[in-house]
């Protein structure tokens, strides 16, 4: 009787545990079934949703096409590309270079450092934003495609901690063989380390590159001259340009955010095994 007291209890249990989860995959998929369904149907005259399901429904590429025919959105793509490339690439060297130091290399104040830069990590960087716009200002840098790419990688460093726990994991008597063979840190450090290091690498690349792709704090405030808007913020002018931007432009913003989720899914579909990888490897005590 007890047995199967306990074997309800853990079915009931079960039972629950997995309705909950249902229930939030639910909630977390319904907004983006919507911004997909909103982006591919077609409106009679503005972009409006009156009614979820008409009775006269139709889908289509209308949106789209207004999307890179009545807006700028190509132009605020290719910006968006360029000072994510950029700032990605900076980056993740920053983060390959300060992480192999700390991993590595022994020297005073090595320990302090790093929990400067752990206590440093954990603020939020738009608590910082008023201070980096009156810099860039007195440098002359503001609304400048420069300036954003400057404010994306400058705390890269800021993010080392898994990079430095997946060098951690590299045995240390590889250098030392490359070392007595006569390489200097440097050289052990490209031409041994970073070969050793995909995994860790494409993990950097990828949420290096996430970060400037979807912000829009930063961005706002600094770049005023819509030639130089990136997506985010190209997509919220048109919205809210005019009193009904909004009504009429509501699919076409749907059908732009599709896009640019679309490319940024993609590519962390693609790069996904190696991206599990790296963190599980750098998830160790360093």
């Amino acid at each position: 009787m007890t047995k199967t007291l306990r074997t309800l209890r853990k079915n009931a249990a079960n039972a629950l545990t997995y309705a909950l989860l249902a229930t939030l995959g639910v909630l977390w998929v319904l907004p983006i079934a919507y911004l997909v369904y909103t982006a591919f149907r077609v409106t009679p005259s503005t972009g409006i949703i009156n009614s979820l399901f008409p009775s006269d429904l139709q889908m289509g590429f209308s949106n789209f096409s207004r999307l890179f025919s009545d807006t700028m959105f190509l132009r605020w793509l290719g910006n968006t590309l360029l000072v994510s490339v950029c700032s990605c690439a900076l980056t993740t060297l920053f983060i390959l270079m300060v992480s192999y130091a700390l991993s590595r290399l022994r020297f005073k104040l090595r320990k302090p450092i790093m929990n400067v830069l752990l206590v440093l990590g954990m603020f939020p960087g738009f608590m910082s934003m008023i201070a980096v716009y009156f810099i860039l200002k007195a440098m002359g840098l503001t609304n400048s495609l420069l300036a954003l790419i400057l404010v994306y990688s400058g705390s890269g460093a800021l993010s080392y901690y898994i990079c430095k726990g997946f060098f951690d994991t590299i045995p240390r008597a590889m250098e030392e063989a490359a070392i007595l063979d006569g390489a200097s840190q440097p050289i052990v450090f490209w031409k041994i380390i970073l070969p050793l290091a995909k995994p860790i690498i494409v993990y950097t690349v990828l949420t290096s590159f996430i970060s400037p792709w979807c912000d829009f704090i930063f961005v706002n405030t600094i770049i005023s001259d819509r030639n130089l808007y990136t997506v985010s913020l190209g997509l919220y002018k048109m919205i809210n340009a005019e009193k009904n931007s909004f009504n009429d432009n509501f699919t076409v913003f749907c059908a732009g955010a599709f896009v640019v989720g679309a490319i940024i899914v993609t590519l962390f579909m693609s790069m996904q095994r190696y991206y599990v990888e790296g963190v599980t490897s750098g998830a160790v005590k360093g």
